[in-house]
This record gives structure tokens, C-alpha cells and sequence, in this order.
């Protein structure tokens, strides 16, 4: 059965890059949203939803509570903060966070044993993506209650999908495609420099690739958009990229599957984000083209 949105009520913590946004279409699309940011909540409050002061306030007013939160470490203190709290409404968890598979694990076994029911949904598609509600979950948790939930599901993505019934389901699938689209920027990234150097346009050379078997999200996105454009801004840091590769490396080490090509990246991802803090990971073409001693 769907949640009606009548009469749920949603709760959201973590209005950052990708949680203020996706809070923001929640709250345009009807439903009932109170939410709540460490950081600063009455100021990162988007129009339609109801702030809080607390996590305490928002477990006791919110049916579903979605989590946008930076890193394991920090969804594991509110799973543990909420299982601990006695004035609570909450029952069910939703985690859109990136945090890699041990911490979803976790945490899952943490709201669990609190009688909470917690789905580990990480996102993909960027902060465009989260502005425009086309951005991709990937639901690792019981499919009835991704289907009791697909209304407000669909107020924040384009896809949904349910791609097994288990915490650290989501985080699997999130990692390999984060490690996919990191390898891809990486690599054109070195491409179109050769290609530079040899006297082909930008332009002309992604225009090519992109209609033959080298095309990707970087040739197909990200260089047309961002870098061409010397703007930059695909709203995606780089240090959360090298957040993410890593973690896909240290996952993959610990399943026993090939890691030579995540080791070489990780590595490059690693050394980008000391040089560049606080960078767009657009900028990796930046990095990788900068003369010794820039």
C-alpha cells in the first residue's frame, strides 16, 4: 500500500549539497516535511517544510525519517542516537547517504534492533540531479516498503531501483558506479590531452567519441558541460569522489575481487583532491594537466 501523503509524515536530516535539494522536492510536492541540520537548520530550511531544532524533535514528529549525511561514521552516531531515544514516531529509515557497506550494515542492525526499519538508498546523479528530481536511488531494503513509499521516492528521482533486500545492497551498487564514473573522468581526462596535443578542437574530438565506443559520462557530460565550457560546476566534490573510490576499494579488497585499475585511481583521485581542496571533481582535468611545479 502507498504512504498516503494525506496523512504521512516525513522527516529529513542532512540539508547539504544533495539533502537540501531533494528536501526542497519533497516539500514541492506536497507531503508533510519536517527537517533538521546540525550545521544550521532555520537557515537551510527549504520553503514548504517545517524546521526543527533537534534530531530528538524530528524522530518524534516524522513517521519516515530520510538521512543526506556526509560519511559512516556520522550515520552510525544517528542510528544510534535514534535508537537510544524513547520519544520516538519513527519507524522506518532511509538513508541516501554514501557510506559504504560495513557502515550500512551497521547501522541496519542498529535500527533493527530498535524495532526501526532501515534501507540503505544511496543516490547518483549530482546536485543538478537533486535540484532538477531526476537524480537515481538505488533501494538496498524490503520491496513493500520501497512500494509504501514510491510517491515520495518519485518526488526526488527519476529512477528507482530495488537491487536486492539487504543493507550494503545499495552501497554495492552505488560504489561500482562511482568507481565507474570516477575511472571514466580520470581517464578522458587524459585522453582529450593527448588529443589536444595533437591539434584536434575539444569539441570535434568528444563530438567523435561520443558517437563511437569510447563515449561515457565524462565525453557525454562532463566535458561537454563543465570543462569545454570552463565552468567547472557539475556540483560534485572532488573530495567526496575520493570518499567514494576509496571506499569502493577498500570494499572490493575485502570481497577478494580484482583491484589493480582501483588501486591506480584511487591513487590519482587521492593526490587530485590534496592539490585541489574544496574542487569541483570536474577539475581533475586541471590537475592532470598542470606543469610541474604549478
Amino acid at each position: 500500500m502507498t504512504v498516503d501523503k494525506a496523512g504521512a509524515r516525513f522527516g529529513f536530516a542532512g540539508l547539504g549539497q544533495m539533502g537540501g535539494p531533494m528536501a526542497a522536492n519533497i516539500a514541492a510536492a506536497g507531503f508533510d516535511l519536517s527537517v533538521f541540520d546540525k550545521a544550521g537548520t532555520a537557515e537551510r530550511s527549504p520553503d514548504g517544510a517545517k524546521p526543527v531544532a533537534s534530531l530528538d524533535a524530528l524522530a518524534a514528529q516524522a513517521d519516515t525519517i530520510f538521512l543526506s549525511l556526509p560519511d559512516g561514521a556520522v550515520t552510525l552516531a544517528v542510528a544510534r542516537d535514534l535508537a537510544a531515544m524513547q520519544d520516538r514516531a519513527v519507524s522506518v529509515v532511509i538513508d541516501l547517504s554514501t557510506i559504504g557497506l560495513e557502515a550500512a550494515r551497521q547501522a541496519g542492525q542498529i535500527l533493527a534492533d530498535a524495532g526501526i526499519q532501515y534501507i540503505d538508498a544511496p543516490v547518483s546523479g549530482g546536485q543538478s540531479g537533486a535540484r532538477a528530481g531526476t537524480i537515481t536511488v538505488m533501494w538496498g531494503g524490503p520491496k513493500d516498503v520501497l512500494e509504501s513509499h514510491r510517491d515520495v521516492m518519485m518526488a526526488i528521482c527519476k529512477n528507482l531501483f530495488h537491487v536486492g533486500d539487504e543493507a550494503g545492497h545499495g552501497q554495492t551498487v552505488k560504489l561500482l558506479n562511482n568507481f565507474l564514473s570516477g575511472t571514466a573522468m580520470a581517464a578522458t581526462s587524459e585522453a582529450v590531452a593527448f588529443g589536444l596535443s595533437q591539434g584536434i578542437d575539444m569539441k570535434t574530438l568528444l563530438d567523435v567519441v561520443n558517437v563511437s565506443t569510447g563515449q561515457n559520462t565524462a565525453t557525454s557530460d562532463k566535458f561537454p558541460k563543465r570543462v569545454l565550457t570552463g565552468t567547472y560546476d557539475a556540483g560534485f566534490k572532488t573530495k567526496l569522489l575520493t570518499k567514494d573510490v576509496g571506499l569502493f576499494l577498500d570494499n572490493a579488497k575485502a570481497a577478494g575481487t580484482p583491484t589493480e585499475i582501483a588501486e591506480t585511481v584511487v591513487g590519482l583521485w587521492r593526490r587530485c583532491d590534496a592539490a585541489l581542496p574544496d574542487s569541483d571533481f570536474t577539475r581533475i582535468y586541471e590537475f592532470l594537466n598542470r606543469k610541474d611545479g604549478e
